[in-house]
């Protein structure tokens, strides 16, 4: 068992409630903005921690660390945020004060079908170099990175390659789809995709070996093993489904689960997420 190491982004989410998503040009109203913890990375590190905090709960009483690499701004969002993250267990040494820049942000309009539109404003995110990935120098081969597209490219790269050095399994979360270098989306082990980024990623990338599809109610697929969507879920709030999927994933592949246990873990978080508002 190693421990799961997140390197990721932190916002802090405003959502509003609308009937339906505006047109080009349109003003839509909706109902009063509510204020949520969010960020790909840290919806991820929180949902490893739900997960690491369950496993502790189990018979076999025993689970993985996580570990949270990102920066926040000197702000009370940020120290709030730092607080949050330690309060559920993970470990945020490696997590950045940035002075005179905010901490991340995003705008969130959720429709009454569930579905999400998102503006991001990086803020200290985008301040993330490969000079703050020094809790991945320790990294071992039981250990398990994760890293989301809302970071800069030379960080997953950096990332990418101190995994490889040290033998550690890569997670790639490769939303959006962008042009990295081919041979850092194949160190991945899976590449994690939805269905509509699945397609692009054929189209930029090729002999990839481990690629990770999902697709929302029709389940996910990774390698021919196939794990259904849960059933009998009124979707509230798709925010941060896919991340709690991811990083769910990852924590359970860092505890040793196998390819179909650890999807089964990550469908199960996904579900959990969808049925309340917020992203974590």
């Amino acid at each position: 068992m190693g421990r799961l190491v997140v390197v990721g982004s932190l916002n802090v989410d405003s959502v509003i409630a609308v009937q339906r998503h505006p047109a080009p040009g349109e003003t839509v109203l909706g109902g009063d903005a509510q204020t949520f913890w969010g960020g790909k990375g840290a919806n991820q590190a929180v949902a490893a921690a739900r997960a690491a905090r369950a496993s502790r709960s189990s018979a076999a009483g025993s689970a993985a660390g996580v570990v949270f690499v990102g920066r926040v701004g000197a702000d009370a969002p940020g120290r709030a945020y730092r607080e949050r993250l330690a309060e559920l267990g993970v470990d945020v040494a490696p997590l950045v004060e940035t002075p005179g820049v905010p901490t991340g942000s995003a705008v969130i309009a959720v429709s009454a079908a569930g579905e999400n539109t998102i503006i991001v404003s990086s803020g200290a995110n985008a301040r993330l170099g490969v000079d703050d990935l020094g809790a991945l120098e320790q990294l071992t081969p039981d250990d398990v990175v994760v890293i989301t597209l809302e970071v800069p490219l030379d960080v997953v790269t950096r990332a990418s390659e101190l995994a490889e050095r040290a033998g550690a399994r890569f997670v790639l979360n490769l939303s959006p789809v962008v042009d990295l270098p081919a041979e850092v989306v194949r160190r991945a082990e899976p590449v994690v995709v939805n269905e509509h980024e699945a397609v692009e990623l054929a189209a930029r990338y090729d002999g990839l070996t481990s690629v990770l599809v999902t697709r929302g109610s029709d389940g996910s697929e990774w390698n021919g093993v196939f794990v259904p969507s849960a059933s009998g879920i009124d979707v509230v709030d798709t925010t941060g489904a896919g991340d709690a999927y991811c990083g769910t994933l990852a924590y359970a592949l860092a505890r040793g689960d196998g390819a179909e246990a650890a999807m089964r873990a990550a469908t199960a978080a996904a579900a959990d997420v969808v049925g309340r508002a917020g992203a974590q």
